[in-house]
């Protein structure tokens, strides 16, 4: 019996009109080729950008527009990562622009030539669209920041003494720094793009004001030069700012709200608790970090306290303290450490200078009240007990302080009630090598300056060996020190209007390294 030969016929014509082989070509062949039509429809390829070996964890992919080729030089090193893409973008920020085949690249060029840094992102999704990712101002920054992380590490790789960058005021350069060129790097793209936004909210006295002389005179002469118009840092636009200043001064707070010897800060609490209340009503930039790009400023002891009425503020916020106590919350990678300056009388010329080391005829000097344990000890053990380490809680009649720091070697700076200490700025000034005496304190612009360069540290065990330790530092390692000291003078010194590199500067160069610790993004609706 013959086999039914119906299914034959079904595929006769195939057999009798063609080959073999092109039967095969049908029948796998183009489901195949369907099948990888609609794939490719349906997937796309776009770029992510890697620094180093650390790839950006935001949506945005890089500091520069995504394209389908690789640009030639770049300090940031692209590899390709594949994600699945709709062809029609339903996300708010994308739009879908249908072209030709042969406009595709072109698009792509126009994109890429239009925008720099933090330009929008182009996806190719088939053979006749283009996806335009739209980013947001703060995506922009973002990227703009990721760019410049990626600078400064380039920088650091460079291990010279000398900074490699060219500028017309000053090279950095020597041992007083922990990496000359990734500082100066750094000084240069903070001078390019960092804005700061001050809060208009709050009346002086208390906010937009601080004290320009006494022990606390920083934190007022700060907040005076932020309010400057000439300012180069300052914006009025909050959109393109990277941080957002509280411009409250806490020593105008304890003046006017503190009870005298109440012991009951609750009322200097309040207020602030209220201020950031107002401003994260009024304004969106707040709730969106929960305060990270925001920053505080205070050189009164109390600072801290102050801060841990608002948890965020305390816990992320971007703290200048100069009582930056480590065991007592203060946390170095996003808090800034802010030198002590007392202007007596708030004159700032004529405070720096000394007598030549050959002229310094006193080893060691102190004099200062019974603040704290440690000068306790200290006093204890030196007070008018020896020449060559000249300990006083009071200066003799007639006795010049500021000449007696010009006359000495070594200026003892011991912490008081409080880590931190005027004295430390004050030998600087004077060319007389600071001696740091305290537990837990992290000096100003640790970031930047190597402190073991240009000062000495003592553990406050050590207290009674501190002649033995100054003793055995060799003429020629005491005058490298005193090169250095007057080499770092620049970095402390108060100017009015501010000068690139001078304290001022350095501040706010502690706060640009902080918000580069950090990446914020778009709050999700």
């Amino acid at each position: 019996m013959k086999p039914l030969n119906k299914p034959y016929s079904l595929f006769s014509s195939l057999w009798s009109s063609s080959s073999y082989y092109s039967v095969l070509i049908l029948v796998f062949v183009v489901p195949f080729f369907v099948i990888s039509v609609l794939v490719c429809t349906s997937g796309s390829s776009s770029w992510t950008w890697r620094f180093g070996n650390k790839i950006l964890e935001t949506d945005y992919s890089s500091s520069r527009a995504v394209s389908t080729r690789s640009r030639p030089s770049q300090v940031l090193e692209a590899s390709e990562a594949h994600h699945i893409n709709s062809s029609s973008s339903s996300k708010p920020n994308e739009t879908t622009t249908h072209l030709l085949p042969h406009q595709i690249g072109e698009k792509q060029e126009m994109v890429w030539n239009d925008q720099g840094l933090g330009a929008d992102e182009v996806n190719v999704t088939s053979a006749s669209a283009v996806t335009i990712k739209r980013y947001s101002r703060l995506e922009k920054l973002e990227a703009n920041l990721a760019g410049v992380r990626a600078s400064i590490r380039e920088a650091a790789r460079v291990r010279n003494l000398t900074s490699t960058h060219e500028d017309p005021d000053y090279v950095p350069k020597g041992p007083i720094y922990r990496n000359a060129n990734a500082f100066h790097r750094s000084y240069l793209e903070m001078e390019r793009l960092f804005k700061i936004y001050v809060y208009e909210e709050g009346d002086p006295p208390i906010f937009h004001n601080g004290p320009c002389k006494s022990i606390y005179s920083t934190e007022g002469r700060f907040i005076h030069e932020m309010e400057m118009d000439n300012n180069i840092y300052k914006t009025t636009d909050p959109d393109e700012a990277l941080v957002y200043f509280l411009p409250f001064s806490v020593v105008m707070l304890v003046q006017y709200l503190y009870a005298a010897d109440s012991h009951n800060t609750d009322s200097i609490g309040r207020a602030v608790i209220d201020y950031v209340n107002v401003i994260s009503d009024k304004h969106p930039f707040w709730n969106r970090s929960l305060g990270a790009d925001h920053f505080m400023l205070s050189c009164h002891d109390w600072g801290p306290r102050t801060s841990s009425y608002v948890p965020h503020l305390y816990h992320k916020s971007i703290r200048v303290l100069c009582n930056a106590n480590t065991s007592e919350g203060f946390n170095p990678s996003k808090d800034a450490s802010f030198p002590e300056i007392h202007l007596r009388t708030g004159e700032i010329k004529g405070l720096v200078g000394g007598l030549s080391p050959s002229r310094r005829s006193i080893l060691a000097f102190f004099a200062g009240r019974l603040h704290g344990h440690i000068r306790y000890l200290l006093l204890n053990e030196w007070k008018e007990k020896d020449q060559d380490v000249q300990v006083y809680d009071q200066l003799p009649h007639g006795v010049s302080y500021e000449l007696m720091l010009k006359k000495s070697r070594f200026c003892l700076c011991p912490s008081g009630y409080e880590v931190a200490s005027p004295r430390v700025v004050e030998a600087i000034y004077a060319e007389c090598i600071p001696v740091l005496i305290s537990d837990s304190y992290v000096p100003p612009f640790s970031d930047v300056l190597d402190w073991k360069s240009f000062s000495v540290q003592i553990q406050v065990e050590d207290i009674p060996n501190i002649k033995t330790i100054l003793m055995g530092i060799s003429q020629s390692q005491y005058l490298r020190m005193h090169r250095r000291v007057k080499q770092v003078q620049r970095h402390f010194v108060v100017n009015g209007p501010s000068k690139r590199f001078d304290v001022f500067n350095m501040i706010v160069h502690s706060i640009w390294l902080r918000r580069l610790n950090i990446r914020i993004e778009d709050q999700v609706e």
